[in-house]
């Protein structure tokens, strides 16, 4: 069994966590929080959105800076036994194809909470509406979201993505080399989640709940790295993970543009919603595993 070298695993997660905790300062005291965007918003002001955005995307590069940096430091080759594949196989496509089935499923268990509403003409219909052939209706705003959805997340969103799973799914899975399965899924989910931390009390994902919002946020990564985790074993590349992240982050808003009030801790994907969705699909997927597939990922050490 490989032993896991701790004091590396301290430095990743210094470089990892640091700036994380500055760039949530810098939203903090700038004024660039996620309740702030949204009020601007509200009042045609644009800059602080923009702020906002471009400090989340900009996070999403720090796990990669941190793998960077602590394999120089032990003077390792960078990218080496890290998942950087581009041999296709199958599991490209199901991974990525699979992102916007989970989004429709979100959608109707979302519909099933209690004081969800279907609003098919609320005002993010009616603004995409304005820019669809008409009688394309709010079916075909749905459609137009997950396929322009389906392009972001294997394009622009990947390369942003990357920033994340080639640490999360790449550097601690092979950090984490000879343990469990689900054991080194229960701790980069950990990781990964409170990670998160100093956006989401900054507002990100659940602005009306920033502080029980971070352990939703833990719960919601324990989930998703089971999903990225099997995908990355079973296409043997990271960059597949990165797809599905990417592609996750690209379509989660689906829910919010046809159902009413908000709920950020039971709507959508990164509510109670999302996380019964992904419970089903990670449930299918070991009994997939189980009864059907030959590797036995679930069981078996990385």
């Amino acid at each position: 069994m490989t032993v896991m070298n701790t004091k590396k695993l301290i430095v990743f997660l210094l470089f990892a966590f640091v700036p994380m905790i500055a760039v949530g300062l810098v939203m903090h005291f700038g004024g660039a929080s996620a309740a702030e965007a949204a009020a601007d918003a509200t009042n045609g002001v644009t800059l602080t959105a923009i702020k906002n955005i471009v400090l989340s995307a900009g996070a999403m590069l720090i796990p990669l800076l941190a793998v960077v940096f602590t394999q120089l430091i032990f003077k390792e080759p960078v990218f080496k036994g890290l998942g950087i594949s581009f041999k296709f196989n199958r599991w490209w496509w199901i991974g990525w194809l699979l992102i916007p089935l989970i989004a429709m499923a979100t959608l109707g268990v979302t519909l099933l909470m209690p004081g969800a509403k279907w609003t098919p003409d609320g005002e993010a219909v009616q603004q995409a509406l304005q820019l669809l052939p008409q009688g394309a209706g709010v079916w075909g705003v749905i459609g137009i979201s997950l396929l322009s959805g389906l392009f972001a997340g294997i394009t622009v969103n990947a390369l942003f993505a990357f920033g994340e799973e080639i640490a999360w799914r790449g550097f601690l899975m092979k950090e984490f080399k000879g343990k469990k399965f689900l054991c080194a899924a229960l701790w980069i989910g950990v990781i990964w989640g409170f990670w998160h931390a100093p956006l989401i009390l900054n507002g990100l994902n659940y602005p009306q709940h920033p502080v029980a919002g971070v352990f939703m946020m833990v719960a919601e990564c324990l989930l998703l790295t089971m999903l990225l985790m099997y995908f990355r074993k079973k296409s043997g590349s990271v960059i597949v993970a990165a797809i599905m992240h990417g592609t996750i982050n690209a379509v989660a808003g689906v829910t919010s543009m046809v159902v009413t009030p908000i709920n950020d801790l039971l709507y959508g994907a990164a509510g109670l919603a999302g996380m019964i969705v992904l419970l089903a699909v990670n449930i299918c997927l070991f009994l997939y595993d189980r009864y059907i597939s030959k590797e036995k990922i679930f069981s078996a050490l990385l």
